[in-house]
């Protein structure tokens, strides 16, 4: 698995798309997490899917 490195500017203005809050990188998964919404959204080839339907619930 690629892990690649997220561009920290990009990370300031992405904001989950259910709660419209911040979401948190995981390099090692290639997730953005929103704790908030307990999604985690997945990032493929570099790219940010953020798509309600493509995120894997977090937690229970």
């Amino acid at each position: 698995m690629s892990t690649q490195q997220l561009d920290p500017s990009l990370l300031q203005i992405l904001v989950c798309p259910a709660t419209k809050g911040p979401l948190a990188y995981d390099r090692a998964a290639q997730e953005l997490v929103s704790e908030k919404a307990g999604l985690a959204y997945p990032i493929r080839d570099g790219i940010p899917i953020l798509l309600i339907d493509e995120a894997r619930k977090i937690g229970d």
